[in-house]
């Protein structure tokens, strides 16, 4: 697979966010529909973290076949390091968010005295409620779509071309949804949000996965690779819990069933169709 399919797909992965972020402009999307799409996406993401943790893993499984204590004791606590900050790196990085938006930025007093801080602030201030909800959430996501491109690129570089593509077409799906995610707090809003807004959701949204299919592509080397994989692990497991919250508010626990059986069917199949492919 050469450099610029890799990264065609990597702009794939990351831009099938765009495909849900109509639903930002819709009205009267019903309770089940929607419990049943996020539901959905995390049923595909459960498949895939097992896939990604598998994979990842195979460092310290390596090590341990091999008696080799020391690449055991390495790999281990980098997977361990990796995973964690994939999972709780985003825990934190919302609190932090959140503190700096319920903080007031003070006033300038006096000509002049106005910063580019305060320009920043208050255009974020000037959004609306769901709109800035939207905007934390497109940036969250951003993050770990950068971790998922890292995955992408890194298989590729190492030949495991079977991987890349099945994280593509994983993380593909998973982005349409996401698409859904970032603007579902602008559904139940009076004025529907602008295309440029919606764009802009999705570049932040979207963007890093392409980006770090760039990134992760120029190292082949496997402490990168299960460093990679393990950042991506937890990056979805992340998304997966918020998925699951999502839905379980809107109630319809039956929805929510369905969509997770329908999910990790679908990533059962996308597997099998690439193994009877010879990917």
């Amino acid at each position: 697979m050469s450099d610029g399919e890799v990264i065609l797909l990597g702009a794939v992965a990351g831009f099938t966010i765009f495909l849900g972020l109509p639903v930002g402009r819709m009205r009267g999307l019903t309770v089940p529909v929607r419990a049943l799409l996020n539901a959905g996406a995390a049923g595909v993401l459960v498949f895939l973290l097992v896939e990604t943790i598998s994979h990842g893993f195979e460092p310290v499984e390596h090590a341990v076949e091999h008696d080799r204590w020391g690449d055991f004791a390495g790999y281990g606590a980098l997977f361990l390091v990796a995973f964690g900050l994939g999972l709780l790196g985003l825990v934190y990085y919302e609190r932090w968010i959140d503190a700096r938006r319920d903080r007031k930025a003070p006033l300038p007093i006096g000509p002049g005295a106005a910063t580019a801080q305060h320009f920043e602030v208050s255009w974020i201030h000037r959004l609306s409620a769901p709109k800035r909800l939207a905007l934390m959430i497109a940036i969250g996501i951003g993050l770990h779509n950068f971790a998922e491109g890292l995955a992408i690129g890194q298989s590729a570089a190492s030949e495991k071309i079977s991987l890349a593509v099945l994280l593509v077409v994983g993380f593909a799906v998973h982005n349409a949804t996401e698409g859904f995610g970032i603007t579902a707090p602008l559904t139940g809003e009076q004025e529907m949000p602008s295309w440029g807004f919606l764009a802009l959701m999705g570049l932040i949204g979207g963007g890093p996965t392409f980006v770090g299919t760039i990134v992760g592509q120029s190292f082949v080397d496997t402490t990168l690779e299960a460093a990679f994989l393990a950042l991506a692990a937890g990056s979805i497991l992340y998304v997966i819990v918020q998925l699951l919250q999502s839905a379980a508010k809107l109630g319809h626990r039956e929805m929510l069933m369905w969509g997770l059986f329908a999910g990790v069917i679908f990533g059962l199949g996308t597997d099998l169709v690439l193994v009877a492919a010879g990917v």
